[in-house]
């Protein structure tokens, strides 16, 4: 491009966002709709090619949900927003030449596609997100699932769909016999929760689609969690009122049980318990990627990028980090930033004014953490959490109805802030068409 009465190339200001999970994906909506490609060059890399919801994955993995007509288009929505996408992987980053090297892609075969390359960057924003945190557990990398992202969810769906058919016919074969679908999950958070109530609303539905001898009893589900009690982001009262609903649909429930090992269909305690299970879920803790490490960047035990109040990184101004992948430790507060949806999507917002602001040359300002609450989904049977905020005057607990219609509309507001308001409010409605008239579960 050049510049109006003259002959100098003008360079485009070039922004690079890694990530394109809650927060990323919103933030070069916001980028690309402010600036567009005229004199800005905004750029997402992500690994994927869709995106989805990380919070809804439990219901990718239960069948519940079909990702495929929820899932984001990464190529269709920067054509829509004004950016471009790259698809590939963050390697590192050299600082001093401002380049993202990405590394090769690589096709189911390992057959190179695009070899290792780089890109420049004026501003760089990482946002790539977490993964589960084994703690370094013998065995859990070889022998548990996890629900990191689509491709986890659906490996667990479909070898949930096959031990399921194996117990149905075994049913059919010999009325008497007692098979059982015998899945462990370890972690007593959020997802581990709304996974074992997940799998039992799914089981409900699968004699309507050809195993009529299956149903809930047939789950054997045992959560466990090496705290005191579950969901301890929660009060106390809202936690055990979920522990209790989920012991009535049948899941074992363990507290203050630590995992020493993994083992093929075994989980191994610390007290020398073993568990079997067809199906083991690995859903305690999380972690920042271990590329994080090695970018020459502040970070702390869980490779978390460390940021000042600005989400600009403690070493270099013009690397931002946001999200679940940062450690942003706020005035006045004795720990970070949670690692939350809500959070990512309040940072994308602190992070877009601040490049702005630092490209006009103004001064940046701190991010303000508003903590809404947590509110965790136990399907259809019940949902429980607690709101926080000037909204209810402090901190409100609250189930049932009104913490489902809170809940749904997280979900909303995150399709608002990706989509924008018009098309946000049009996937809103068709979701409430396809409520009615898309099939219970995705079982292909």
């Amino acid at each position: 491009m050049r510049r109006q009465g003259g002959n100098e190339l003008e360079r485009k200001t070039q922004i690079v966002v890694v990530g394109g999970g809650a927060g990323g994906l919103e933030l070069v909506r916001r980028l690309g709709a402010r600036y567009g490609r005229k004199r800005h060059d905004i750029i997402l890399l992500e690994k994927n090619r869709t995106h989805i919801w990380k919070p809804l994955l439990h219901e990718v993995a239960a069948g519940s949900l079909d990702a495929n007509l929820d899932e984001v288009g990464y190529r269709s929505h920067c054509h829509r927003w004004g950016y471009r996408y790259f698809l590939g992987t963050l390697e590192s980053v050299d600082r001093a030449r401002q380049q993202v090297i990405i590394a090769p892609l690589l096709d189911e075969d390992g057959s190179e596609i695009i070899a290792r390359h780089t890109i420049r960057y004026d501003y760089l924003v990482i946002a790539i997100g977490s993964i589960s945190n084994d703690f370094g557990t013998p065995g859990v990398a070889e022998n548990c699932m996890r629900l990191d992202d689509r491709t986890g969810a659906d490996r667990f769906r479909n070898r949930l769909l096959d031990h399921c058919l194996r117990v149905s016919r075994e049913m059919t074969e010999d009325p008497s016999c007692d098979a059982h679908v015998r899945i462990v999950i370890v972690g007593g958070g959020a997802t581990g929760v709304e996974l074992a109530a997940e799998l039992y609303n799914a089981a409900a539905a699968l004699k309507y689609y050809g195993l009529e001898v299956f149903d809930e009893s047939r789950l054997q589900i045992t959560l466990i969690e090496a705290g005191p009690r579950i969901l301890p982001a929660l009060p106390e009262r809202l936690a055990e009122a979920a522990q209790a609903e989920l012991e009535a649909l049948g899941v074992r429930v363990l507290t203050n049980v630590r995992v020493t090992e993994a083992a093929p269909h075994v989980i191994v305690t610390e007290s020398g318990e073993r568990i079997e299970g067809d199906l083991l879920v690995w859903a305690a803790g999380v972690k920042a990627s271990p590329v994080l490490a090695n970018l020459d960047l502040e970070t702390n035990r869980i490779n978390q990028l460390v940021v000042k109040e600005t989400l600009q990184t403690t070493r270099d101004p013009r690397i931002f980090a946001m999200g679940d992948c940062c450690s942003c430790m706020l005035p006045g507060r004795t720990a970070p930033v949670p690692p939350r949806a809500q959070a990512a999507h309040q940072m994308a917002r602190t992070v877009f004014d601040n490049l702005v602001r630092d490209m006009n040359g103004k001064p940046l300002k701190p991010f303000v953490y508003h903590d809404h609450g947590s509110l965790v989904s136990l399907s259809r049977f019940s949902t429980v959490g607690s709101l926080m905020g000037s909204l209810v005057g402090g901190r409100m607990a609250i189930e049932g109805r009104l913490a489902r219609l809170v809940y749904t509309s997280l979900y909303r507001m995150h399709l608002v802030a990706i989509h924008g308001w018009l098309k946000g409010s049009a996937l809103i409605l068709v979701g409430q068409v396809n409520r009615i008239v898309r099939p219970r579960l995705k079982l292909h």
